[in-house]
């Protein structure tokens, strides 16, 4: 499949929906549980019941961040690199990464420019991707 404005968001059913869905049910029952054992002996059992998923939403947050600020890092640097291959100068430092992160599906015919307009016209993230003629697919980011 040909990758598009329409379709470059990629969710992986797992991680995104199922064990989303699992974790948040979990944290609900898990709190529900601690409130009715407020006043009795399973309340040390349900703190520790609920205290895991906490645990486990930390871990499932940090787990899909910690991957996207380092691949955020090798994004940057490569549109920076491609950057200097077009034009002979580094991507300009007013660019946010949100930007940056856009601009990586441009082609190498359009990119230069639409830097350029986005610098001039503060094009946010989605206006960028819109905005581009020729789609350059990543699909390697998840």
């Amino acid at each position: 499949m040909e990758q598009n404005y329409k379709n470059h968001a990629r969710l992986v059913t797992g991680y995104h929906g199922i064990l989303t869905l699992f974790i948040l049910s979990g944290l609900t029952g898990s709190i529900f549980n601690l409130y009715g054992s407020w006043n009795n002996e399973s309340f040390y059992s349900a703190s520790l019941i609920t205290l895991l998923f906490v645990c486990c939403c930390l871990l499932f947050w940090y787990t899909r961040s910690f991957p996207l600020k380092a691949q955020d890092r090798a994004i940057r640097s490569e549109e920076n690199f491609r950057h200097y291959i077009l034009t002979g100068k580094p991507l300009p430092s007013e660019l946010k990464m949100g930007q940056i992160i856009a601009l990586r599906f441009a082609s190498d015919e359009e990119f230069p420019k639409l830097v350029q307009r986005t610098l001039s016209e503060n094009l946010d993230p989605k206006t960028i991707k819109q905005a581009i003629q020729n789609w350059k697919p990543d699909y390697y980011r998840v």
